[in-house]
């Protein structure tokens, strides 16, 4: 099934995106920094997907899928945030879903064989929901897992460079509009404590959000991602700009302790899948 798409392929959908994203580099300032945010955090997502990918011994067919998919995951964001100014999908439209109609809308994916098209387009669905479906292929979920742990370790990227920035200029969008106030949610506490990923109808304020941010260490995949988490300390960056109490020391031992167990686990007992 995936045989279909080749590195030209993938050459062909970079031009496309270029010249997409390029038409909303308009408006005023605001507008043109959070469009090249979305757009260099999609360039980012490709390299990491295709770094995970090459230590888990891919073969070219599947990096080019990877590829696609980490490309095309967030083509939604740009007309999200042309009509609402904003990225959260509860405040304007599921972002995911967005894509997958641009994608469709464009005829995108014309050039590979349909079963490869769907294929991509549920992933793309699938990148932001809060657990993937249960009742989907071993291919469709490995890709679908992929592109959330790539995704993760961009997102971690972005937001504790934000965090620890010397100038100290806000940036609303990347706060989701979430008030910087002192406390901490007992419904975020309980979802983090018991290894949950943070519902998002349980944030309340920017502390809540950075300990959702903590909590995505629950939904990570496959070695070469624990090992980045590690090695670039984003949960102990997160950590350093939250406030120091009883809630955010049991959270942040809780996930630390999750990071360096698990992780060797996944590390010694990870197996290919079976159709690689």
């Amino acid at each position: 099934m995936l045989r279909n798409i080749a590195k030209k392929d993938v050459n062909n959908f970079k031009g496309w995106f270029d010249n997409y994203v390029h038409t909303f580099k308009t408006g005023d300032e605001n507008q043109r920094e959070n469009i090249a945010l979305k757009e260099d955090h999609t360039r980012r997502v490709c390299k990491e997907i295709l770094d995970i990918g090459k230590e888990l011994g891919l073969d070219e067919h599947e990096l080019c899928l990877s590829e696609t998919i980490a490309l095309f995951h967030d083509i939604g964001r740009f007309e999200q945030y042309a009509r609402y100014q904003t990225f959260v999908d509860s405040r304007s439209v599921d972002h995911a879903l967005l894509g997958v109609k641009i994608l469709d809308d464009n005829n995108i994916l014309c050039s590979l064989d349909e079963p490869v098209q769907d294929v991509i387009l549920r992933m793309i669905r699938y990148h932001s929901r809060a657990t993937l479906p249960r009742e989907e292929t071993e291919t469709c979920l490995f890709f679908a897992k992929l592109l959330r742990d790539a995704d993760k370790l961009d997102i971690w990227r972005v937001v504790t460079d934000y965090y620890h920035q010397k100038n100290g200029k806000r940036n609303g969008v990347l706060e989701c509009g979430f008030p910087d106030t002192p406390e901490i949610s007992e419904e975020v506490y309980s979802d983090l404590m018991n290894k949950r990923i943070v519902d998002i109808r349980h944030v309340k304020n920017l502390n809540d959000f950075k300990l959702l941010q903590i909590g995505w260490v629950f939904d990570i995949n496959f070695p070469p991602t624990f090992q980045r988490i590690k090695t670039r300390h984003y949960l102990d960056m997160i950590y350093n700009v939250l406030p120091k109490n009883k809630k955010t020391k049991d959270i942040f031992a809780i996930a630390q302790s999750f990071l360096n167990e698990i992780s060797e686990d996944v590390v010694q007992n990870y197996q290919n899948p079976a159709w690689h």
